[in-house]
C-alpha cells in the first residue's frame, strides 16, 4: 500500500485552484507536505520523481523554466559537443534518416545557434531548479533532525542527447543515452570517502536491490541487480575484484523502425558491441581511444579488434539468451 502518491506528468505550467503551478515548483511542495505530515516514529520511503528536466512534447518552446530562473546563464554561451557534427550524423548507420524520431527532435530543438542556445539554457535552467528543490528536501531533513538516518540517491532513468551524433532526446546505446548520474550519501560512510567518485559500472537494475539492502530485506531470489552499497562501505571495494566489469543493454522499437529502432548493445569500460535487431545491423567502438564513438570498427582487419568483436559477440548473445530467460542474472 501506498500512504501518499501524488501524480504529475507532461506539462511545466499547470492551473491548479488558484496557483498557477511549475511543475518543478509542485513536485518540491508535495514532497515537503509528505515530509512534513509522516509519521515521525516510523521508517519511510519518499521517490521524487521529478518530470523536469523532460521536454513539453507538442510545445515549440519545449523547456520552460520559472520565470525566476530566466537571469541565470543570459550571459553564457553553451558550448557545442565536439561530435555535434554533420559528419558525424552522416556516420550513424545507413537507416538513421530525417524519418528518425532522434533526428525530427534534433530539428525542434538544435538545427540553428541560436535555437541551440535558447534550448540548452532553458534546459539547465531547469536543471539548476530541480537541484535547488533536491536542497530544500535536505534542508527539511535537517530540520527534522532526520538527514543523518536518511539514505539519500540521486539519479535519472536515461541521459539525452544535446546535438551529438545529430540528434536529441534518449533511444539509443550511445554514451550520452545511456549514461546517467548517480549520487549517494550514506550516513553509514567512512568521512574519507565521502565526495569521493567510484567507476564502478552501476545499473538501474541495481537500485532496488540497494534499497532493499537498506532496509534490512532480502531480495527475491530471481531479482535482477546488486546492492551498490558495498562499493562505499566495504574496507576493499569489490570495484576491483568481482563487481561487474560489463552488461547487456536493450531498449525495444517505438511506433516503427524508421521512427525509433530497437537496438542492443554489450557495454565495457573499454568496447562498445551495438546491435540494431530491426537492421541486423552490427558496430563496434574503442571507447578508450575514440569516447565520441565516430569510429565504427566493426571490420577492422586488426587482429586485436577481430579478436575482441568475436569475443564480444559470443558474449553478447550468450547474456541476450540469459536475460530472455526465465535464468537468474546477477552480473
Amino acid at each position: 500500500n501506498i500512504d501518499f502518491n501524488v501524480e504529475d506528468d507532461g506539462w511545466h505550467y499547470r492551473k491548479l485552484g488558484k496557483k498557477v503551478w511549475h511543475i518543478t515548483e509542485k513536485n518540491e511542495a508535495d514532497a515537503l507536505r509528505f515530509l512534513v505530515t509522516r509519521p515521525k516514529d516510523k521508517p519511510f520511503f519518499l521517490n521524487v520523481a521529478f518530470f523536469a528536466t523532460h521536454a513539453k512534447d507538442g510545445d515549440v518552446r519545449q523547456y520552460m523554466p520559472q520565470n525566476s530562473s530566466m537571469g541565470m546563464y543570459a550571459e553564457d554561451v553553451i558550448p557545442n559537443p565536439k561530435t555535434a557534427t554533420e559528419e558525424a550524423w552522416r556516420r550513424m548507420p545507413y537507416f538513421f534518416n530525417e524519418k528518425n524520431e532522434g533526428r525530427a527532435r534534433w530539428h525542434w530543438r538544435f538545427d540553428n545557434y541560436t535555437k541551440r542556445q535558447t534550448m540548452m539554457k532553458n534546459y539547465y535552467r531547469m536543471a539548476t531548479e530541480v537541484d535547488s528543490a533536491c536542497g530544500a528536501i535536505l534542508e527539511e531533513l535537517r530540520r527534522q533532525d532526520a538527514l543523518d538516518n536518511t539514505v539519500i540517491i540521486f539519479t535519472t532513468d536515461n541521459g539525452n542527447f544535446h546535438s551529438e551524433h545529430g540528434l536529441a532526446d534518449k533511444w539509443y546505446p550511445h554514451q550520452e543515452s545511456i549514461r546517467v548520474p548517480l549520487i549517494i550519501r550514506d550516513p553509514r560512510m567512512m568521512y574519507e570517502q565521502r565526495g569521493t567518485t567510484n567507476d564502478a559500472m552501476t545499473l538501474n537494475i541495481d537500485l532496488a536491490p540497494t534499497i532493499l539492502g537498506f532496509a534490512g530485506v532480502p531480495m527475491p531470489d530471481k531479482m535482477m541487480g546488486r546492492d551498490i552499497s558495498p562499493l562505499y562501505l566495504s574496507p576493499e571495494s569489490p570495484s576491483s575484484s568481482n563487481w561487474r566489469k560489463e552488461f547487456f543493454y536493450e531498449h525495444p522499437i517505438i511506433s516503427q523502425k524508421s521512427y525509433i529502432p530497437s537496438s542492443e548493445a554489450l557495454v565495457r569500460k573499454d568496447y562498445k558491441y551495438m546491435y540494431w535487431p530491426d537492421y541486423g545491423y552490427e558496430q563496434l567502438f574503442d571507447l578508450v581511444n575514440d569516447p565520441g564513438e565516430m569510429e565504427d570498427i566493426i571490420n577492422s582487419t586488426d587482429p586485436h579488434v577481430a579478436n575482441t568483436k568475436k569475443e564480444m559477440k559470443t558474449r553478447f548473445d550468450w547474456l541476450k539468451s540469459l536475460v530472455k530467460s526465465d535464468g537468474k542474472v546477477t552480473l
